[in-house]
């Protein structure tokens, strides 16, 4: 395998932010109860034998800092290449949601000229999906591609979704935004770290844009491919995509697909006890994590760490996340529980399927 340099951005917003990103970014937004949605990114490079990654910064780190740290937990605390916390730009004036702006690789332009890789791989942190990436960079190092990039077939409309105008595996434009069976753009490509860096020169004076959009009137002359991937994707951008794909872990198929036990997705280790569930309780087609207590009933739901459900308490169809207190008699049923809620005994959370209630973060 050639030399490999892996790039995580994770200094944008989405078009619709909602109370779970208002106090961190989309990448350290937890999921299925025990993990972060960063996890995806980085686990996906280190899996494919990627051993220098920089993650690219947003203004409000402190969380994102907290849960990678010095990236032990990805074995990527090296003394030779590791993991490296690169700092991002503000914002330009590029569409809110640009995942790849010029100006946040600008900034860390020297991290890419130190680098010896011939190649890098470039990812988002707001897709939830496990792809071995050796054969996507086995794919562009054996095309005369400039630029490969990662692409299924949409499987419904999303407005923060890039979509690619394609002729066959050619791109020939960028869309903001994608409607079903479009060539939906998974954030995630390759490319030669030296043509990296002379398109950086190129688009110097753009560089509030997003390097796709700059790229706008070069299609024709910079050869972009498409690689398609037909493994299970989820999108994670707002409260309606968070709170499906988290009940898609519900499925057994999906999560066999999605947690291989030859590639691994890794996380921040933490030291808690098994779930205890007390005599009385109730629990069917959920995935309740560690350190939680049940007593009461919980079903078709997604449980973070230490959730204490009482006697009496009901919780179904629902995501609660780290550290949150359902009391007795209290009821959620469709709605998210952001991390360290109490939830009052008898009270009611109570959404619907179409929308959802959310509860956001209690003070730490």
């Amino acid at each position: 395998m050639e030399k490999l340099l892996g790039v995580v951005t994770a200094n944008y917003s989405t078009k619709y932010p909602s109370v779970l990103s208002e106090t961190r970014p989309v990448a350290s937004i937890p999921f299925l109860g025990r993990y972060r949605v960063v996890d995806f990114a980085l686990s996906n490079m280190v899996n494919a034998g990627i051993k220098t990654v920089g993650t690219i910064m947003p203004y409000n780190y402190r969380s994102l800092i907290d849960h990678i740290g010095s990236g032990r937990d990805w074995d990527l605390n090296r003394k030779k290449g590791g993991l490296f916390i690169l700092p991002g730009s503000a914002f330009g004036t590029s569409r809110t949601g640009s995942r790849f702006l010029l100006r946040d690789l600008e900034y860390n332009k020297v991290f890419l000229k130190r680098s010896e890789a011939e190649y890098v791989v470039l990812s988002s942190a707001s897709f939830v999906y496990n792809m071995d990436l050796t054969k996507l960079i086995e794919a562009h190092a054996g095309s005369e591609a400039d630029i490969t990039v990662l692409t299924q077939a949409s499987k419904a409309k999303d407005v923060d979704v890039t979509g690619f105008k394609v002729d066959g595996t050619r791109v020939h434009g960028v869309k903001h935004g994608v409607e079903f069976g479009d060539e939906a753009f998974l954030d995630c490509f390759v490319i030669g770290r030296e043509f990296l860096l002379q398109l950086l020169d190129w688009y110097e004076q753009t560089d509030y844009l997003d390097l796709f959009e700059a790229m706008a009137a070069d299609y024709e002359r910079v050869n972009v491919q498409t690689y398609e991937y037909d493994g299970y994707v989820a999108p994670i951008f707002n409260k309606d995509t968070y709170f499906k794909s988290n009940m898609d872990m519900l499925n057994p198929k999906i999560t066999a697909e999605l947690f291989p036990a030859d590639r691994r997705i890794r996380t921040k280790a933490h030291d808690n006890a098994p779930a205890k569930f007390e005599t009385g309780s109730r629990v069917s087609n959920s995935r309740v994590s560690g350190g939680c207590r049940i007593k009461g009933t919980v079903s078709n739901s997604v449980l973070g760490r230490n959730v204490i459900v009482e006697t009496g308490a009901v919780v179904t169809n629902a995501v609660v996340m780290q550290s949150c207190v359902i009391k007795t008699g209290a009821r959620v049923e469709n709605a998210i529980v952001d991390r360290n809620n109490v939830v009052p005994a008898g009270t009611e959370l109570r959404g619907t399927p179409e929308s959802l209630f959310i509860k956001e973060k209690a003070t730490d």
